[in-house]
């Protein structure tokens, strides 16, 4: 199903911490079924200011089985969109929301044994809270390990509820919260969530389980610290999953320069059913750019590559992408593109955002 905006009541604005809200969302009995989610997921928020359409994706902190629909934005220096949710949007308010989409999330089973591990930073336990929670509900036999990387303990965000599912499930998940700018008394607990930390994190809380999966939210040097960290421990880079709060600043992942001739495309862009035919070249604009440009209402959020809102599927010719930090290679392997990374390079080329 592709992507759309509805608008939304804003039915709670709770604050978490000094600089960081939780919104929660009313959505109609006939949205229900579009707005259903798994725990990971986000939603997109679209909001006009001074004539520019300005969009951010925030991740759902509540969990599915809970039924609603919350975010939490903490507000960054010069934030538009952020400074806007902070200090002006209260209940009662409409905005326009995208359903939920996003490839960082987990399926449950009641008959699942896991352990899992989760690793977050700052804002990065958004995702996080959803899946705990659901894991706690869901899956009566697994556990979870927390850590939870923080300045201090004011900017701990849902420290209450975090404390509460201590409460609530005593022997199935433990929290370790690492602070950089306090101390808990004891080395391990103090500082940042580096490789080093990530080791001995392991060899205190990890060394004799059996990790089934390991998820990471946070800054990108945190996230590939801990995946660096946990495959020298062993475990399975399958079984490392990571969602990045922006476009990295690595390269590792930047496909290979197009190098062969400019060609000059008939590109067809299907969406909800109807066609948008543009004529594109393999240097100009990203299909994305083009099919908005000829008047498409097409999906999108971050325009960097890291998303996964613009997928869209190739029935047809062949695409490049400039950067792929969401797409798995499996997926390229079946012929998604993100569209705003995508230029055509054969003449005729079909995109379906509907498959």
């Amino acid at each position: 199903m592709t992507p759309k905006f509805h608008s939304l009541k804003v039915a709670d604005v709770r604050q978490e911490t000094e600089d960081t809200v939780s919104i929660a969302f009313e959505v109609p009995t006939d949205l229900v079924e579009d707005y259903r989610y798994m725990p990971g997921q986000y939603l997109t928020l679209r909001k006009d200011f001074n004539g520019e359409d300005t969009r951010r994706s925030y991740s759902l902190c509540s969990a599915p089985f809970e039924n609603s629909w919350r975010v939490a934005v903490k507000q960054v220096k010069d934030g538009l969109f952020s400074g806007f949710a902070n200090k002006e949007l209260k209940i009662g308010d409409s905005i326009d929301v995208m359903t939920p989409t996003g490839h960082f999330c987990l399926t449950t089973n009641a008959e699942n044994s896991n352990s899992y591990v989760f690793f977050a930073a700052g804002s990065g336990v958004t995702p996080v809270m959803a899946m705990m929670k659901t894991i706690l509900n869901d899956e009566p036999n697994s556990d979870i390990t927390f850590f939870y990387g923080n300045k201090g303990f004011a900017s701990i965000i849902f420290r209450e509820e975090i404390e509460a599912l201590k409460n609530e499930y005593l022997d199935r998940i433990r929290v370790i919260h690492i602070l950089s700018r306090e101390s808990l008394g004891n080395k391990i607990q103090k500082g940042r969530i580096d490789h080093s930390k990530c080791d001995a994190l392991y060899d205190a809380f990890l060394k004799h389980s059996e990790v089934t999966g390991v998820y990471v939210c946070g800054p990108e040097q945190m996230i590939f610290a801990v995946k660096e960290s946990m495959m020298a421990k062993g475990i399975d880079e399958k079984c490392i999953h990571y969602e990045l709060f922006t476009t990295p600043g690595s390269k590792s992942e930047v496909v290979e320069v197009y190098e062969g001739p400019n060609v000059h495309a008939n590109v067809t862009v299907i969406i909800d059913g109807d066609e948008i035919d543009i004529a594109l070249d393999s240097e100009g604009d990203n299909i994305l750019d083009a099919a908005q440009k000829a008047g498409g209402d097409l999906p999108f959020a971050c325009k960097g590559g890291v998303c996964c809102t613009c997928k869209a599927r190739i029935l047809e010719g062949e695409a490049r992408m400039t950067v792929n930090y969401a797409l798995e290679p499996d997926e390229v392997e079946a012929g998604y593109i993100l569209t705003c990374q995508a230029h055509p390079v054969s003449e005729k080329l079909v995109v379906s955002f509907d498959d």
